[in-house]
């Protein structure tokens, strides 16, 4: 019970900021498409290599608070709206698999779970709020949810009883592959298109590939998603190193490429 209510603040969090984050559309429009094609190219891969899988939506979700981590590590050597951009679609990836998970895995879903995940969220996103107190609350419930939430559920989750043979399943590979490529694939190709037909970005293409790679991160939401639509233990197991692995080899990328690559200003 108290991990689901730690995921019931997660994910009203998550509410609040879909809320509060996405006001502008026409400076918000190229991490937004560029979130949506960091969800289509991951799972498509994702199917190619385990097709008929239930899972494949675990390989869409980015993990903000770990790819926010890594930029902090970076400091004053990137561009400040590299984290403006990393948050847009960060939201934008939160809102889209939030939808995900309704459409395709509503029947899925118990009652708790409903409650704690799709409930919350909503919650959050209709909840009438003032702006002043809508972003108190944020600033009062993201340290908490970074520092102490995040942890919680990624410990929880840490797949401790591995099998060797799970790092050679197709489940465990395909999530790899997904996140480790399709984010950095999906997510630039379709902001390069929309730089190409007119968009905008105050960043430039190699900052949003960095982006992309940090934005194989991918826990938290995942996690969650896995655990709702894995049909055995093992498939949940493979997943979750899959996710665990993804994890380490996209934020040691993200974060090599975001050193070496001069911040465009």
């Amino acid at each position: 019970m108290f991990l689901e209510a730690l995921i019931a603040i997660f994910f009203f969090l998550v509410g609040l900021e879909i809320k509060n984050g996405i006001k502008d559309f026409k400076t918000a429009v190229v991490p937004i498409v560029a979130a949506l094609g960091g969800m289509i190219v991951p799972a498509s891969i994702y199917l190619l290599i385990n097709p008929g899988s239930h899972v494949w939506a675990a390989s869409m979700p980015t993990d903000i608070a770990l790819a926010l981590g890594v930029l902090t590590l970076l400091g004053k050597r990137v561009n400040p709206h590299v984290r403006l951009f990393l948050l847009t679609l960060a939201i934008a990836d939160d809102l889209f698999s939030l939808i995900v998970l309704a459409i395709f895995y509503g029947d899925d879903l118990e009652p708790i779970k409903a409650l704690t995940t799709l409930g919350a969220a909503a919650i959050g996103f209709i909840l009438p709020l003032r702006t002043h107190l809508l972003h108190k609350i944020i600033k009062v419930l993201t340290p908490v949810s970074t520092f102490f939430i995040v942890p919680v559920i990624v410990i929880v989750n840490i797949p401790l009883d591995i099998n060797i043979s799970a790092f050679t399943s197709q489940t465990t590979i395909a999530i790899i592959m997904a996140r480790s490529v399709g984010k950095i694939i999906g997510i630039t190709l379709f902001a390069w298109l929309v730089l190409r037909f007119g968009g905008h970005a105050k960043i430039g293409i190699k900052e949003i590939t960095g982006v992309a790679t940090l934005a194989g991160m991918g826990l938290t939401v995942a996690l969650v998603i896995a655990d709702i639509a894995a049909g055995s233990e093992t498939e949940l197991d493979q997943v979750r190193l899959g996710l665990f692995v993804s994890a380490m080899l996209s934020g040691l990328a993200g974060y090599i490429w975001l050193r070496r690559t001069p911040a465009q200003l």
